[in-house]
């Protein structure tokens, strides 16, 4: 089992930028594939980015794409993501999510992991 931990989150102007991460307990964490998911009150939880266990595929939201990074330290059982250039649209709470192995063509569905954190809140003011 993993437990999943998120920090980093907070309070930023649009244009500004933050660094989430996300510390896994266990020993198998370059087992889990990996995912940030976000949820903005009143909207569905939606999918923001992932990356493989070895780090060396990520795939992104449309919405995030070149503003957003994903990476991952197996040695150090971390997981991060990078958010640059920040917006409005982009205040949500956000989780880190695991899954076993491949994540295959499946990498945007939640329902797929298995374990996920608390969350953190990441709020971008105009």
């Amino acid at each position: 089992q993993v437990q999943l931990v998120e920090s980093g989150g907070g309070l930023v102007q649009a244009g500004g930028s933050l660094r989430l991460s996300c510390a896994a307990s266990g020993r198998t964490f370059r087992s889990y594939a990996m995912g940030w998911f976000r949820q903005a009150p009143g909207k569905e939880r939606e999918f923001v980015a992932a990356v493989t266990t070895t780090g060396g595929t990520t795939d992104y939201a449309d919405s995030v794409k070149g503003r957003f990074t994903i990476s991952r330290d197996n040695a150090k059982n971390t997981v991060s993501l990078q958010m640059n250039s920040l917006k409005t649209e982009d205040t949500a709470v956000y989780y880190c999510a695991g899954r076993r192995g491949v994540y295959g063509g499946t990498y945007y569905d939640g329902s797929k992991y298995e374990y996920w954190g608390q969350g953190t809140q990441v709020t971008v003011s105009s």
